[in-house]
């Protein structure tokens, strides 16, 4: 595997600097690009799979994670309260609170259920800055984040829905988690009291945690059960990656929770008309945006899926005389929505430049007979050559091909 922290920024993908502040890097074009591709990705999956799109803003008053919980079991993580006016307002650790909000803000019918809100949002966390490192670890989160409002038999569905967006997410991005983790309380674990790392009741505890080995279990996953790990408010399945140096960490999650309904009270109208109260399945797909990134540096290196490659095509003219059409064609391209570049004649021999770009998952050699034909002759970076076409035919097949799951 490959160190993210040094190749990340060998390849110009994103850096630091200590004015801006430590765990709080900044993406440059080429990291933005993946970044953006992953959010497409992320978003058009959760579209297909029946999600509603939503943005929360990054601020809340202290009143607000008081009721969620978070401030009593999570404020040593949180950044103290800012005075604004009469107000206390916090930077968020966590989204969950908002988009309970948001549901409790229209009344809701059975028939609307199982209603699956999702949003790419900014948290932060206040790390230490011991803990700090490139971008898998950060004070400033975009996490690709989901909630679930459903009632109590549709949740194993949701999960079990929830886990295979995960593992197909896994496949397109061409990584592989370390573990599955069943995070549960610790074993001598007391609920509800102030003095608890937990809220709720036992029954609720006991109830979540049977769904979610029956979740895993189900799937035919081979799972390991992590006493002490769970979130404060319930259990959760723990997906977990390994970076270079044999660390491992969570990327993505699937949570129920029975508390947080409970405190917001949030209800439906059931089919016999009275109110009842949903359960909330958090979950999130691929983390954090940016442990996601540091993650597929380490698998991929410079060699990244072509949907997510930084430049998915370079165009090589062999001489200077092609170079007007070359221009024609990365025009061609980048109206396609393929990420293109041109390496000009100038800027060393055809092989140099092939020896340059190998990394790129296509190669379009434009030499004197394709350039009085109008076409292209393609090289894949596995070093296979595709027969001359069209560029038309050419661009159209590699606009295919850098899909995903292609």
């Amino acid at each position: 595997m490959y160190d993210h922290r040094k190749l990340g920024r060998e390849l110009d993908l994103f850096d630091s600097d200590p004015l801006i502040g430590a765990g709080l890097p900044y993406w440059l074009p080429a990291g933005a690009a993946i970044r953006q591709s992953l959010e497409r990705y992320i978003a058009d999956v959760e579209r297909r799979a029946g999600y509603q799109q939503v943005y929360s803003p990054v601020l809340g008053k202290r009143e607000l994670y008081e009721i969620s919980g978070h401030w009593a079991k999570y404020s040593d993580d949180m950044y103290p309260p800012m005075d604004i006016g009469e107000e206390q307002l916090v930077l968020r650790p966590s989204l969950c609170p908002h988009h309970a909000l948001m549901y409790r803000s229209r009344s809701h019918s059975y028939r609307e259920l199982p209603l699956r809100m999702s949003e790419i949002g900014g948290m932060y966390r206040s790390e230490r800055s011991g803990v700090l490192g490139g971008l898998s670890r950060v004070r400033a989160i975009q996490l690709n984040d989901g909630h679930i409002f459903c009632r109590l038999d549709q949740v194993a569905g949701e999960a079990s829905a929830a886990l295979e967006l995960i593992n197909q997410a896994y496949r397109d991005m061409g990584i592989k988690a370390s573990r599955y983790l069943l995070s549960l309380p610790s074993e001598d674990a007391r609920f509800g009291s102030p003095d608890s790392k937990y809220v709720g009741d036992a029954d609720s505890w006991a109830r979540s945690a049977a769904l979610l080995r029956d979740v895993l279990d189900n799937a035919g996953i081979d799972y390991e059960e992590s006493p002490g790990d769970a979130a404060f408010y319930g259990p959760k399945i723990d997906i977990q990656i390994e970076d270079s140096a044999g660390r491992e960490s969570s990327l993505s999650t699937i949570q129920i929770d029975f508390h947080q309904p409970e405190r917001f009270d949030l209800d439906y109208i059931g089919a016999d008309g009275n109110k009842h109260r949903p359960v909330m399945v958090h979950r999130s797909v691929i983390g954090s945006i940016e442990r996601a990134v540091a993650h597929l540096i380490e698998v991929h290196g410079p060699a990244f899926p072509a949907w997510l490659a930084p430049v998915q095509l370079v165009i090589l003219p062999i001489s200077s005389a092609e170079e007007k059409l070359a221009s024609d064609v990365l025009r061609q391209a980048v109206a396609q929505g393929i990420r293109a570049e041109l390496a000009y004649a100038d800027e060393g021999t055809l092989n140099a430049r092939i020896r340059e770009n190998r990394h790129a998952p296509y190669l379009a050699i434009l030499g004197p007979r394709e350039a009085a034909a109008h076409h292209l002759a393609i090289r894949v970076r596995s070093g296979n050559k595709l027969p001359a076409a069209p560029i038309a035919a050419a661009l159209a097949d590699i606009q295919s091909a850098i899909q995903p799951s292609a």
